[in-house]
């Protein structure tokens, strides 16, 4: 929070935005990766360790609350993932290759949980479209720590159920 602070701060930037980092655990290290002016798909975690909604945080700064007034304790961890309609396979050289898998959904079930989020718009009939992004679902598990995150979100992916398309679910629960 501290870094992304600061870079808002050394451009003189007054507008929402995400700032992406990558923490090398071993290293105790943080490395920038990117700042964008808008919200990430991935916002939700976010707002599940801080309990701000991102969005409306937006529309009040944006009518004219100062950012300032945004108070938050950080709690917990919060881990999410991205189900999308595609084909995960290997070529001849080993190497996963990922396709989207466009088709019509003909079941779907998602576990849900206090600790649980399911953003989706799928349902049985439902068509994936071939001419936009795949995916399906976003799954944001929370926990009290990064290991209770993961293990909420192993227990979801594994009651997790889609017929009718390919999906990523098994590469993502094998990591």
């Amino acid at each position: 929070c501290n870094h992304a602070a600061s870079i808002a701060g050394e451009i003189d930037y007054t507008g929402a935005g995400t700032v992406e980092f990558i923490y090398d655990i071993p290293d105790n290290t943080i490395y920038f990766m990117e700042m964008n002016t808008r919200l990430q798909v991935e916002h939700p975690v976010t707002e599940a360790v801080t309990g701000i909604d991102i969005v409306k945080a937006q529309f009040d700064i944006a009518s004219g609350k100062s950012i300032a007034d945004l108070k938050y304790e950080p709690n917990g961890h919060s881990i999410e993932v991205r189900l999308n309609a595609e084909t995960v396979s290997r070529d001849a050289g080993g190497k996963v290759v990922i396709q989207p898998s466009p088709g019509m959904v003909k079941d779907c079930y998602f576990p849900t949980g206090e600790n649980t989020q399911v953003i989706t718009c799928i349902g049985p009939g439902k068509t994936i479209s071939p001419f936009y992004d795949s995916m399906i679902a976003q799954i944001i598990c929370w926990g009290k720590d990064r290991n209770d995150a993961i293990e909420c979100m192993v227990e979801v992916l594994g009651g997790v159920q889609i017929k009718g398309v390919p999906t990523n679910l098994s590469l993502l629960r094998a990591i």
